[in-house]
């Protein structure tokens, strides 16, 4: 996992889909990539928490990417 003041990369592999949550900047949009599709923007809540969910079961890691709008 790489993060800085921006953002955070990191690698996800599994057997089942998993949902993710992590802890960012309260009340602030990210955009998100996923294998680096464009999975959309999120706004974190008040506490600072974004949740989402990735596919997985490929064998392969997932590379999920979140960047601060």
């Amino acid at each position: 996992m790489k993060q800085n003041g921006t953002g955070m990369e990191f690698e996800v592999e599994g057997a089942e889909d998993a949902q993710i949550t992590v802890e960012m900047e309260a009340d602030t949009e990210y955009s998100i990539s996923i294998d680096g599709e464009d999975a959309g923007k999120m706004k974190t809540n008040l506490g600072g928490k974004l949740s989402f969910s990735v596919e997985l079961g490929r064998d392969v890691a997932v590379k999920v990417n979140i960047k601060k709008c």
